[in-house]
C-alpha cells in the first residue's frame, strides 16, 4: 500500500513530493479509521461503546477533511478536480461524459 512507504529513494524526491506523500498517506489512514470505527460500531452490542466509536469516526472525518483541504491547497491538479466535482448536483459521471462527448 502507498501509505506504507516510499517507492523511490527519499533523496531523489522533492520536498513538495514528500509533503504530498505525507498528506495522502494521512488521508488514507484517516479514511481507513473511519471505516474501522463504523464497522466496529455496527458490530458492537453495547450502546455506550457504540456512541464512542461513532464519535471517534466523526473525529477521523474531520481529520480527513483537513488533510484533503491541505492537499487541495498544495496541488493544483487536485484543486482543479475537487472544484470540478465536489459540492455539485446531478450525475457525478455526467460531467466527465459531457466533457469527453461520451454522454
Amino acid at each position: 500500500m502507498s501509505s506504507e512507504g516510499l517507492h523511490v529513494p527519499r533523496e531523489k524526491l522533492k520536498a513538495k513530493t514528500l509533503n504530498l506523500h505525507y498528506a495522502i498517506s494521512s488521508l488514507i489512514e484517516e479514511l481507513e479509521a473511519v471505516d474501522w470505527y463504523r464497522q466496529r460500531a455496527d458490530d458492537c452490542d453495547d450502546e455506550e461503546l457504540r456512541k464512542i466509536l461513532l464519535h471517534n469516526a466523526h473525529e477521523e472525518i474531520e481529520h480527513a477533511a483537513m488533510a484533503l483541504e491541505w492537499i487541495r491547497r498544495n496541488d493544483s491538479e487536485f484543486d482543479d478536480q475537487l472544484k470540478e466535482y465536489l459540492f455539485t448536483e446531478g450525475s457525478i459521471t455526467g460531467k466527465e461524459e459531457e466533457a469527453t462527448g461520451k454522454g
